[in-house]
């Protein structure tokens, strides 16, 4: 059985990653990685779906136990990805997205450059500003702070192997099976292929 491919996968708050990962997973083999985190569950989510809920202490627990990929604090918080939730799916031949901030992403992409990174951007900053405040759950000035923040990170990237522009999302979502083809390509294309090839000349 071959491997499953791991598939880093980050964008701004506001470029509709969330959405496009729930299309992406509709048509194909891919496991979206849970990850684990120490802030409180919001109404609606759910543990062990949206996130894993844990304690400051349990999570800390977890660190010593090298548990984690990749963790970071983040807004008083941990965040981090459970080697479970990565390993055990790869094994199984199945590809495993990490929805990751760019942080995570860049610790994930120096510990497995296997990875594919994709980075998803809006078509425009003042688009990424409209789609903001067309959600009405954050005031203007927490608006204009995550604007300031996608701006970082969009000019890093340049590091991932991939950049997505999501303006319309059927068309975003195609672009991301048209990568995922050509890495598997890519992968299946190997030296035993070329000298099977040249055996049979």
């Amino acid at each position: 059985m071959n491997k499953g491919m791991l598939i880093v996968f980050s964008a701004p708050s506001g470029c509709g990653k969330g959405t496009m990962i729930k299309e992406i997973c509709k048509h194909g083999n891919y496991y979206c990685s849970v990850s684990a985190t120490t802030r409180d569950a919001r109404k609606g989510e759910v543990d062990g779906v949206n996130y894993y809920f844990m304690s400051d202490e349990e999570f800390e627990q977890k660190i010593r136990e090298n548990a984690f990929l990749e963790y970071a604090g983040y807004c008083k918080h941990y965040y981090g990805t459970l080697l479970s939730e990565v390993d055990d799916y790869l094994e199984k031949g199945t590809d495993v997205i990490l929805e990751i901030e760019v942080q995570g992403a860049m610790k994930v992409m120096e510990k497995r450059p296997e990875a594919v990174s994709v980075f998803v951007v809006p078509p425009s900053i003042n688009e990424l500003r409209r789609r903001l405040k067309k959600r009405g759950t954050e005031t203007d000035e927490v608006i204009e702070e995550r604007v300031s923040e996608a701006s970082g990170e969009i000019a890093l990237s340049e590091k991932y192997d991939y950049v997505i522009v999501n303006d319309a999302l059927e068309d975003a979502v195609n672009d991301f099976f048209a990568i995922m083809r050509a890495e598997k390509l890519k992968a299946e294309f190997s030296g035993d292929i070329i000298n099977e090839v040249l055996k049979n000349a």
